[in-house]
């Protein structure tokens, strides 16, 4: 068991660092983006950029997950090179043509979405359709070789591409909202051919074919992959459209400030279907995701909690314009959002685990169908403070709704107990320090720190949450326990 955290804990360490480099460079970046973009330029992108990895999501019918899913049934090395050569064919042709109709509508389309008639703006958008795309299917079979060197190289480029070109573009160039989108997608384009050339015997033109099984498995997921990513998009379109994009703007910039919660979201989200889907037996995958799911719980309970005490100075130090300031009010909801997002995932993949990938959708819609309800309910009187509430809601009941629906396809033996007391903790300790201490002042920081980073540690330990047990078993075993690409 502590082999197979040890794993987890490499593949998430690896997957996260391009993110951790990214947060970094936002943080240096982030200033000059809100100095050079209108809080509405940045609601306009922003809203762009989510309105794509939605469609993506549609466009890749699951196969992404279903490759994770099916590459370890695969028979030998040949049966896994002919998968990933159909995968990504299939993704190629299907990217292709829905980036060449929506050229030929992008004008339209950019009313539509957001609110303004700019086809410049939406083929950029397109672009980064196509590209991020084809790079999330190859990402996928790297993943699933764990050729963690490799993906960390390919996304530091990325990463570092894109920040040069953003800045290029939007402070150098002036480029306005069609520079952040540019920047961000022709690095990934790059990256892409890149890729593609370093993984050429995973790759084809041909036809592609035996995908009806990874098809079945993954076309219902769409529905539910879908619905869940809406709740990224339809709060800042629902802000756009209803209120203003300056305001979808502001709730953009609390979602990036949120970054340091999705960073360790994604890293999970890359690391964990991997591992659970390649052990084999029953009982310990039993015991994996259990143990699993409290370290995620307790581990982000910390970060959202410190989040929430220090956000406000975070804002006022990385925003340049005052419009930007009411960011704080949704920054805590969203981060506690990004971290149930990581939930969600532990329960798809328990119903992954037993090829059932229906159940997910009533899910995703319910919760979908909450975050709608409380956007309108709460947005009027409470501004983006309820967008984010309403996000956070939404994950609540969609939590609370897959738990039912699947807990009769694979039996995990949660401690409800442990992540009880890891949710009493680390959210009783952000509430008592953002009601008690003032969200301004050197002195202040310091106490908020100091119960974020010290006094909530120290409680989950007295609390047994995490145990230095535990801690020692995934720090030490010898090096060869965790395989290396």
């Amino acid at each position: 068991m502590a082999a197979l955290l040890r794993r987890l804990l490499a593949s998430s360490i690896a997957y996260q660092t391009p993110g951790i480099v990214a947060s970094l460079l936002a943080l240096v970046t982030l200033p000059l983006y809100t100095k050079y973009l209108s809080a509405a330029e940045l609601g306009y992108a922003e809203t762009l950029l989510t309105a794509i990895i939605l469609t993506s999501i549609l466009l890749r019918a699951g196969i992404g997950e279903a490759v994770v899913r099916f590459w370890f049934d695969a028979p030998n090395v040949a049966g896994q090179r002919a998968l990933a050569k159909s995968v990504t064919a299939w993704t190629l042709y299907m990217t292709t043509g829905a980036a060449v109709l929506g050229l030929i509508f992008a004008g339209p389309l950019s009313k539509a979405l957001l609110n303004i008639h700019d086809a410049t703006l939406m083929a950029y958008g397109l672009l980064g359709l196509w590209a991020f795309t084809n790079l999330e299917i190859i990402y996928a079979i790297l993943r699933v070789q764990e050729r963690r060197r490799r993906y960390v190289t390919a996304s530091l480029a990325n990463v570092v591409l894109t920040v040069a070109l953003t800045v290029l573009l939007v402070v150098v160039l002036d480029e306005g909202a069609r520079g952040y989108v540019l920047g961000n997608y022709a690095a990934s384009t790059v990256v892409l051919a890149g890729v593609w050339v370093a993984e050429r015997d995973k790759l084809s033109l041909r036809p592609p074919h035996g995908l009806r099984p990874l098809l079945a498995f993954g076309a219902p997921t769409i529905p539910a992959d879908a619905a869940i990513f809406a709740l990224n998009v339809v709060d800042r379109a629902y802000l756009l459209h209803t209120q203003s994009a300056a305001m979808a703007g502001q709730y953009a910039l609390a979602a990036k400030l949120s970054t340091v919660v999705i960073v360790a979201v994604r890293g999970f989200q890359a690391a964990w279907p991997p591992l659970a889907y390649s052990v084999s037996d029953e009982d310990e995958a039993r015991r994996l995701y259990a143990r699993v799911t409290r370290a995620y719980v307790a581990f982000t309970g910390l970060v959202v909690g410190g989040v929430a005490l220090v956000g406000p100075w975070a804002v006022r130090v990385l925003s340049s314009r005052p419009e930007y300031l009411p960011a704080m009010d949704a920054l805590p909801w969203v981060a506690l959002g990004w971290a149930m997002y990581g939930l969600v995932l532990v329960l798809i993949t328990v119903a992954g685990r037993a090829k059932v990938t229906t159940r997910n959708f009533p899910a995703a819609a319910i919760g979908l169908a909450v975050n709608v309800a409380l956007l309108v309910t709460l947005v009027d009187p409470l501004g983006i403070a309820g967008a984010g509430i309403a996000l956070a809601g939404a994950y609540v009941v969609m939590l609370v709704v897959l738990q039912l629906l699947t807990r009769g396809l694979f039996a995990v033996p949660y401690e409800w107990g442990k992540l009880a007391a890891a949710v009493a903790i680390t959210g009783g300790v952000a509430v008592l320090g953002v009601l008690a201490v003032p969200d301004h002042g050197a002195g202040a920081l310091l106490v908020r720190f100091v119960l974020g980073a010290v006094a909530a540690p120290v409680l989950l330990a007295l609390a047994h949450v995490i145990t230095p047990a535990e801690l020692r078993a995934l720090a030490g075993g010898r090096r060869g326990a965790v395989p290396r690409a």
